[in-house]
């Protein structure tokens, strides 16, 4: 693949001396996340510092690992990083990324009886508890005026809801991203709804711990410009990214590309918009006993980084 230099172009700030360009930035990903988008566009070239990658099977772990201290900024849906908030973790919202919705879906295998939305209520499906997926499914319960308890969650990592679909522990897996894309073309799974039309907010967030945004606050402007850059060569070249992507992963290119091209997620400026979108997904939480309580989201975000995004 011909990458493509002039990403690079996007704005950076200019790192202060010697001490932090030898700067270590511990960067929590998932996979075929942010570490394979950036590889792609070939935006991890000339790094005056480094990058210590960290990946896990999902945003629950990822999230704890910030909060432990074992990474200082990582990137994961609104739902799950409104999960961690409310948890008290030490981190603020740096970058803001939205997609379509459609990435994260419920699926049932193809010869469930499950054929509409109203015939997922009383169906156990399979998802992390304070996922995107679980959001996805508070979000149709709602919708359908339903109480928020009407679809029975299992709390399973991806990959054991995947065995829980395939074992029929499960009646459907709600989940995003590849795991979807796969579902589909793979496993022949159908998918019964997804997060378009306004089900979801489409967000996701790069947040930093408090302290790393003090002492590498120069490294982590220059990360996140270089990560708007890749996602803006992403969308001008999907079928690039995706061969990029398969073989990054060991997926199908028909996987990646149904994937990056379902999602199709750009970064966007931290604005009352983005604040207003979180703060509905914090009180949908709150309503189904989630989180604790109300949680006023607008002190969890840092928006001076607004200015590298390009």
């Amino acid at each position: 693949m011909i990458r493509r230099r002039a990403v690079l172009a996007a704005p950076a700030l200019l790192l202060a001396g010697r001490a932090e360009a030898a700067t270590v930035l511990r960067v929590g990903d998932q996979r075929g996340g942010v570490q394979a988008l950036m590889k792609a566009a070939g935006v991890l070239e000339g790094l005056p510092y480094q990058l210590a990658w960290s990946q896990f099977a999902a945003a629950a772990p990822l999230l704890e690992a910030v909060n432990a201290n074992a990474v200082d900024t990582a990137f994961a849906g609104d739902a799950p990083v409104t999960f961690a908030l409310a948890s008290g973790i030490e981190a603020r919202i740096v970058a803001a990324v939205r997609g379509t919705g459609a990435s994260t879906a419920i699926v049932v295998p193809d010869a469930s009886p499950i054929r509409a939305v109203a015939d997922l209520r009383g169906q156990r499906i399979g998802t992390n508890r304070g996922s995107i997926g679980h959001a996805l499914v508070l979000a149709v319960a709602e919708r359908q005026g339903w109480g928020a308890d009407a679809i029975p969650v299992a709390n399973l990592l991806p990959s054991d809801a995947k065995a829980a679909l395939a074992g029929g522990s499960v009646a459907g897996w709600s989940t995003w991203n590849t795991y979807v894309a796969q579902a589909v073309l793979n496993d022949h799974a159908r998918v019964v709804v997804d997060g378009r039309d306004g089900l979801l907010t489409g967000l996701s967030f790069q947040i930093a711990r408090t302290d790393a945004i003090a002492a590498k606050r120069a490294i982590l402007a220059d990360y996140i410009g270089r990560v708007a850059a890749a996602r803006r060569w992403s969308l001008a070249n999907p079928a690039a990214y995706a061969r990029a992507l398969a073989a990054e992963i060991g997926v199908s290119e028909a996987i990646a590309l149904l994937s990056v091209t379902t999602e199709r997620a750009a970064s966007v400026a931290i604005d009352a918009r983005v604040v207003a979108d979180e703060q509905r997904t914090a009180d949908r939480y709150q309503a189904a006993r989630v989180i604790p309580g109300r949680l006023d989201v607008t002190g969890a975000f840092d928006d001076q980084f607004n200015a590298v995004l390009g």
